[in-house]
Formats: C-alpha cells, structure tokens, sequence
C-alpha cells in the first residue's frame, strides 16, 4: 500500500472513531474562502495577445493532453506565474533554440 493509501486509511479510521469535530467557525470560514475563490477566478477582463504559431500550437496540443480548452490552460498558467505558484519539472525540460539556422558552408 502506498502512503498516500496509507494516510487515506488513517483519515477514514480517525472519523469513523468521532476524533474530527466541527469547527466553531464552520459555516463563516466556508463562506470566507468561497468568496476569495469567486475573487480569484472571476474573469471579468480581455486580453489579447500575439504568439507564434508554434508556441499555439504546443499549448493547445498540451491543452488536449489535459483534456481542458487551451485558453483555460493558458490562464491557469499565467495565474501561477503571478502567483509565484508555476514550478518548471526539472526532469522533462525541452529546451527549443531561438537562433536561427544557417546553412552549413562547404569546404573544399
């Protein structure tokens, strides 16, 4: 079983036991944070932006592979830049060069 199995197993038996109480605050502190969420995902402003047309073509390739509308993983994205939340996986970097190529010059 792995750990996360493991701590679900725990949880479970620690609420079948009556060890979880309500919170006082309950109700007050779900409203809270339902409303910062409804603030933090509200998307009341347009933006247009120019990319190329291989980067739009990645990100909605990746958008497929997620299953989500490219536009949505695009604000997802930018939300975890501005956040400090977007994390680069260190073990799948692909990195593209921005040069240009040239011709290889013959010899001879």
């Amino acid at each position: 079983m792995d750990n996360e199995s493991t701590l679900e197993e725990e949880i479970l038996a620690s609420f079948e036991k009556g060890e979880w109480l309500p919170s006082p605050n309950g109700q007050s502190e779900i409203a809270r944070f339902a409303a910062m969420a409804s603030a933090s995902l509200a998307k009341d402003k347009r933006v247009n932006i120019r990319i190329s047309s291989r980067d739009l073509d990645d990100i909605q390739a990746k958008a497929a592979e997620e299953a989500i509308p490219y536009q949505t993983l695009m604000a997802s994205i930018l939300h975890k830049y501005v956040t400090g939340r977007l994390v680069e996986p260190q073990n799948n970097l692909i990195r593209r060069s921005t040069r240009t190529r040239t011709k290889p010059t013959r010899t001879g």
